[in-house]
């Protein structure tokens, strides 16, 4: 008798609850789901407001990049003694800073370029002075002796980083923790990165 009552209170029930949600889906009303969250204030870029593409842009941009990863590897030599982070992952951090610091030169030297031809416009016009597009000039020249010297520095950075990488390939083959092809790999960074650059 339990069996005979059960079954179409059970059906009835599975049935009350479709019909609940297929109303519940098709109102107008928003549904406890169908809001969106608000944009928060820290949530918003820079980048947006910097334009995409222009030097001004690509120097915001990498300034962003820079501080970031600074402040990624300020606190990492800390965290390596302590054990939360590997040697590696601390070398890593460095060289993104070194690296960040290389890709900002380069985007500086753009942006000096560009603001050297629009002075040599304003030049041609005579809105502008040859002294002032003088000014420019040495600020580019000296920009791009900057951005060499950060170019420099990054690939020795990048050398120095895969030589290490070598050898820790090579103590962890030698420890059966490694495969041959890792430790070739490792080889064959180093020579690409000691390959002459055209």
């Amino acid at each position: 008798m339990i069996r005979a009552i059960a079954l179409p209170v059970t059906f009835l029930t599975s049935a009350m609850i479709a019909l609940a949600a297929d109303q519940s889906s098709n109102s107008d009303e928003p549904g406890e789901f169908d809001i969106e969250p608000p944009i928060l204030k820290q949530n918003l870029t820079d980048e947006l407001a910097a334009t995409a593409g222009t030097p001004d842009g690509e120097v915001a941009r990498w300034e962003k990049q820079l501080e970031r990863a600074k402040k990624n590897a300020a606190g990492a030599e800390r965290l390596w003694k302590i054990g939360v982070l590997a040697k590696v992952e601390v070398e890593q951090r460095a060289l993104k800073v070194i690296k960040c610091e290389a890709e900002l030169a380069n985007a500086r030297v753009a942006q000096a370029k560009d603001r050297l031809a629009e002075q040599e416009s304003l030049v041609a016009s005579g809105e502008s002075t040859k002294q002032q597009l003088d000014v420019a000039k040495s600020a580019l020249a000296q920009l791009i002796v900057a951005a060499e010297t950060a170019v420099a520095k990054r690939e020795s950075a990048e050398l120095e980083s895969a030589e290490a990488n070598l050898r820790r390939q090579q103590k962890l083959l030698r420890l059966g923790s490694a495969r041959k092809s890792d430790v070739t790999n490792a080889e064959e960074k180093i020579a690409e990165l000691k390959a002459p650059k055209q």
